[in-house]
This record gives C-alpha cells, structure tokens and sequence, in this order.
C-alpha cells in the first residue's frame, strides 16, 4: 500500500527533473526552483561529474532506476529526457531510451514508497504528422512519419498502462527553440551561421512552416502543469503562430544587419517531411489562464545577441 506523507510533516516540495542537462531542462529546473522546489535531477550516465543534486543514470537501467527514484521522496516528476533529434540515425536507441527508459521510470515511480502529487510526461507534436487540419488539437488522430515520432506515441500509449496507479499529465510541445538548443536543429543552426557573418547556408526543405515557442514560455507552461497536475490529460504546447522558413531568413537578416542565401542539400530533405505543423493552445489555457508568447523575433534577437 502507497503511504502518503501528511503536509503538515512534509519538507520543501521536491522535484525531479529527467534530462536536466539538456536544452529544455535546465529552463523547466529554473521555473521550477523558482516556484518553491528543491529540485533533482537526472542526467545521461555517461556525464562523469554531473553537479550536486542530480544523478547520472542510464534510464534502461531498470535495477538502477527502481533503487535510485525509491529513496527521492518526490512531489512532482517532470519527464524530459529523451533521443528528441528527429534525424538521429540510431532507431533501436530511440526506441529503447524513449519507450523501455519511460517505462523503467514510471515501475520506478510506482514501487517507490510514496507517490507524487504529478508526473509530467514530455511527448511530441511530431506524433500528429501530416495533419490535415489547422490548428491541431488533443483530438487530432495521430499519424506519425518517422521513428523520432512513433516512439514517442509508444510511449504515450504504454504510460496508459500506469494511469489508473500513478498522476500521469502528457504534454506534446510543438517547436521551440532559445539560447542553449543543440546546433544541430534548425533554428540554432541558422542563428549561428548569422553569428558567424556567413553569406551561404545550406538547409533541407525550404517548403516547410512550423508552430515555434520560445523555450522559456515552454518552460512556465511545464511550471503551471505540476501547479495544477491535470491528471490523465494530454495538453499541446504551443503558439498557435506558423512561421515558414523564409520567415525566419527575414527576420534573422533584420537582426544581422544583412541577408543569408540558402540553398537546398538533398542529403538534409528528410523523407515524409511533415511540411505544416501549427497547434491549438486552447485546452491548455482553458485549465491555466491566457499564454504570454514572447514574439519570434525577440526569442532570434535573444539567440543571436546571447
């Protein structure tokens, strides 16, 4: 039987954040400590010297993952860690990390001798595809195109196995970017070569528009979901904005002072690339309140100058 701590007896609320090292954690942990909570982390095992509070763990390491979340005492569980690099060549570990190292947490969660009050699982609104509808919302049906995305409704699917015994919130985050995200995607990648006053840049389909949130708004909207922990509900994060990536050339040339010539690599034209990708934020600010949406060109300007 789950023994629940009473408040009157409890510590400072505590928080684990998975893939703290990463792009988004490292704003989700801020946001986080920011609201009143000691929080931990999680990192990649292969981090050597991770910093105090938190803990480098292989995630398909199930022993590991039972023996080490058993003796946290957590509040609220935010799930980031993830293979989230769409074109990242190693299929088998996508799934293993994204679906068997879910999966090894919420067995964690749910044999540890106390439950928390939330657990927030990062999906994707890479598992919506090519829809044809606009703006996509929870209901859409999903239709994903590569592996990135089916892993991920995989593991949204396997997580409803643990819903009736754990407080499971998912959330599918559209695209978004901020000072720190990996060169590899597009958005940095762009930036840089502004940075580096390049005149050429060589990018896959220029035919595609995408839904694009700042990293900090993602991050608050993490915040207000462990606040309010709607349990059992799927919630897209987004801006409800499409920017195409002529748009963002633009904008990045008004930034810079000067203007960039792209040119198509074949090699970097993913097959079924999902070409339009704009979200509904409805349902999310029906249960938390109107959205501040930092502009485009602020969250550019912030790269660029950062």
């Amino acid at each position: 039987m789950r023994v629940t701590r009473p408040t009157d007896e409890a510590p400072r609320k505590r928080a684990l954040v998975t893939g703290i090292g990463g792009f988004t954690g490292r704003y989700v942990a801020a946001e986080l400590s920011a609201a009143g909570y000691d929080v931990i982390g999680l990192t990649h095992a292969g981090d050597a010297t991770p910093p105090e509070g938190v803990h480098a763990i292989d995630l398909c390491d199930r022993d590991a993952m039972i023996s080490l979340v058993g003796n946290l005492r957590l509040d609220a569980v935010i799930h980031l860690a993830a293979i989230s690099f769409v074109a990242h060549g190693d299929a088998d570990a996508i799934y293993r990390v994204n679906v068997v190292g879910t999966r090894n947490l919420l067995e964690a969660l749910d044999r540890a001798p106390t439950s928390p009050r939330v657990i927030v699982l990062a999906s994707s609104a890479n598992v919506y595809g090519n829809a044809t509808v606009e703006p996509i919302t929870e209901q859409t049906p999903p239709a994903p195109t590569n592996d990135y995305a089916v892993s991920k409704l995989a593991m949204e699917y396997m997580a409803r196995l643990w819903m009736d015994r754990l407080p499971i919130v998912v959330t599918r985050p559209f695209n978004y970017t901020g000072v720190g995200q990996d060169p590899r995607f597009l958005i940095p990648k762009i930036v840089e070569h502004f940075r580096r006053r390049d005149t050429h840049i060589e990018l896959g389909n220029l035919r595609v528009w995408r839904d694009i949130s700042d990293v900090r708004t993602v991050a608050k909207c993490y915040a207000r979901l462990v606040e309010l922990a709607p349990t059992g509900e799927i919630f897209n994060i987004c801006s409800g904005t499409a920017h195409s990536l002529e748009d963002i050339l633009e904008q990045m040339a008004l930034i810079a002072g000067y203007r960039i010539t792209p040119a198509v690599n074949p090699e970097f034209v993913r097959a079924n690339e999902v070409t339009r990708l704009v979200g509904s934020r409805a349902r999310l600010e029906s249960i938390a309140g109107p959205i501040e949406q930092v502009p485009l060109g602020q969250t550019l300007g912030w790269m660029f100058n950062g």
